[in-house]
């Protein structure tokens, strides 16, 4: 069985009386352990796509299963649970708060998940060690690289071992080099610890040239137009 799959689905919004048609007639299959780009220019409907898969959102119509579970029958307080458990956000944006340590960012998914102080802690400092940022754990966002931020934003994606990633244009506000270096942080934590990786990109070279570099033209991973 699929760990994710769509089934012709669509996505409107009411704007005055008339509806503005964002996804239409879509459908996918991703198993566990895919890498998959999906792409699009701006305004195509790719965010809105993320936030169905994320549990964000339900479409207007069609059908979503998620390991096994039909999404678009779930109520607002059981996406929630599937989205603490189950999936970890990679935004454009970082979304740091400014004045707390990296190891404070990174713990803040546990606190809402009520786990233990010690514990989080604990988890905290092997997801950042995971990424690379095992010497900055006590680092305010002011003093990291945007790179490094990034890197604290994918720790805190996957601290509550959730076994998917949606990561929205995680490189659409880092340098070339830069940009290598996280999506190497996602391949690594895609080929070590098996985890579903849903990146989504405009940026034609992210999911073509520096992928495939990266990946050395391993068949595992697929864009999706």
């Amino acid at each position: 069985m699929p760990l994710i799959q769509v089934e012709h689905i669509f996505k409107s919004y009411n704007l005055g009386d008339v509806p503005l048609q964002v996804l239409k007639d879509v459908s996918l299959t991703i198993d566990n352990g895919e890498f998959v780009a999906i792409m699009g220019p701006s305004g195509s409907g790719k965010s809105t796509f993320m936030n169905m898969l994320g549990c964000l959102d339900k479409p207007t119509s069609g059908t979503y299963i998620l390991d096994g579970l039909n999404i678009t029958k779930s109520t607002l307080s059981e996406l929630a649970d599937i989205r603490c458990r189950k999936i970890g956000f990679v935004f454009q944006g970082f979304n740091l708060l400014s004045r707390t340590t990296a190891i404070e960012n990174v713990e803040l998914p546990m606190i809402y998940a009520r786990i233990p102080s010690k514990e989080r802690k604990e988890k905290a400092i092997k997801a950042l060690e995971a990424v690379g940022l095992g010497e900055r754990l006590e680092h305010m966002p002011n003093q990291l690289s945007g790179g490094q931020q990034q890197r604290v934003a994918i720790a805190r994606a996957i601290v509550n071992d959730a076994p998917i990633i949606f990561a929205d244009e995680p490189t659409g506000n880092l340098d070339t080099k830069t940009s290598i270096e996280v999506m190497n942080s996602f391949c690594k934590l895609n080929e070590e610890q098996n985890k579903t990786i849903i990146l989504v990109t405009h940026e034609q070279d992210i999911a073509t040239e520096k992928l495939s570099a990266i990946f050395k033209m391993n068949t595992g991973h697929r864009t999706n137009d």
